[in-house]
């Protein structure tokens, strides 16, 4: 029987358990740093496979390492495991709709398939399970840490909305672009409305801030995208000039360089346009990602898994999204680790972070078996 036929015999038998495995942590559902019971069902089942793990004392998440007889590379496999805080149907509650509770499980049962059917890695495998990846800053937390530091290679998986790739698809590669999110306050004066020329009116210091981002140009032969998204006062009077506003901007970019000209031109842009009514403005940058970095090593060796698994019809390009991911972070921290995320079709709808975001779960299948080929052919790969 070829190595793929006894993959999927195996998938078969312990499709039921998978299917258990992956309702459970979708019923478990945490937001970002508060995955406790999250880290603690995973440790439980890495526990069950004998392979030893490691938690952080001051957050969630944990790191198991399998190590095999004989030296050679550190693979590294990472998935997220955090949720988003979502009105569901009227009830607002941590919600999977971003399909890390679907990545976990791959992963997981990704070791468990090679560890059960007899593999023997020559080298290392860094099992991870990140928290915070919706914040931006789950990976770097894990980098402060030093997981990253003897890691050679690293394999990411994120389901895909069925706009970019049906069931049955897959990508080597998912070119995540950068993103921002900065939160801005105007502070201006009050007056009576019936004076306003006494005050400031930081309403209309916001009116000009969203002009003057609107109006910023980039190169157009890539893509980027900077928008106010929020505006809030605390006033309720409606006869009262607002000394003060907060407000939230979301910014996108192609590549690194450009995510940096966009930023410095929005920054340079909020605070002039405040001062054209003598308004203050502070501005602080809640949420970074940064851009995917191409590896094209990373992205034969899981091409070839890839039609494996699916057959040649299976292979799409990789994925360019403005979506933005922390896993990208790792390749940016470490210039010599060889990374990439698989894009896995699963025909979801409507669409990542909708509340109601549904996908094939047969997908989770061929997400386990890509994984598992991946990480044998990784340890091929570094044998030659």
């Amino acid at each position: 029987m070829s190595l793929i036929n006894t993959y999927r015999e195996w998938l078969l038998t312990h499709q039921e358990q998978l299917l258990e495995t992956y309702h459970h942590l979708h019923s478990i559902a945490e937001i970002s740093w508060e995955e406790k019971i999250t880290t603690q069902y995973l440790c439980n089942r890495v526990e069950e496979l004998g392979i030893p793990f490691s938690t952080f004392s001051d957050h969630t998440g944990l790191v198991a390492t399998w190590s095999g007889e004989q030296e050679g590379p550190i693979i590294g496999i990472r998935a997220d495991i955090d949720a988003l805080w979502q009105n569901v149907d009227g009830q607002w509650k941590a919600n999977h709709s971003c399909g890390h509770d679907a990545h976990s499980t791959m992963v997981l049962y990704a070791i468990k398939l090679l560890k059960e059917e007899g593999f023997r890695p020559k080298g290392t495998i860094k099992i991870i399970f990140q928290p915070a990846e919706e914040t931006g800053k789950g990976a770097k937390a894990l980098i402060e840490k030093g997981v990253l530091d003897d890691i050679n290679y690293l394999i990411g998986i994120h389901v895909r909305p069925v706009q970019e790739l049906y069931v049955r698809q897959a990508s080597a590669a998912i070119y995540h672009g950068a993103t921002m999110v900065l939160k801005g306050k105007v502070k201006g004066l009050q007056a009576h409305a019936a004076r306003p020329h006494l005050g400031i009116n930081v309403l209309d210091s916001i009116a000009a801030i969203i002009q003057a981002v609107n109006s910023i140009k980039l190169d157009p032969t890539i893509s980027s995208s900077a928008k106010v998204t929020m505006v809030q006062t605390e006033g309720k009077n409606m006869n009262i000039i607002p000394d003060e506003a907060v407000f939230g901007l979301d910014l996108r970019a192609e590549s690194n360089e450009a995510m940096d000209e966009l930023a410095n031109k929005v920054k340079r842009a909020i605070i002039a346009a405040a001062n054209i009514n003598g308004a203050e403005v502070e501005l602080d940058t809640m949420a970074k990602t940064v851009a995917a970095v191409p590896n094209r090593l990373m992205e034969t060796i899981v091409a070839e898994a890839i039609v494996e698994v699916l057959g040649k019809d299976g292979l799409a390009q990789p994925l360019v999204t403005p979506g933005g991911e922390d896993f990208h972070l790792y390749a940016v921290s470490k210039s010599s680790l060889q990374a990439t995320m698989v894009g896995l079709g699963a025909d979801l709808t409507p669409g990542l972070h909708h509340p109601n975001m549904t996908f094939d779960l047969s997908a989770l299948q061929d997400g386990v078996e890509i994984l598992a080929r991946s990480l044998k052919k990784l340890f091929e790969q570094a044998s030659k």
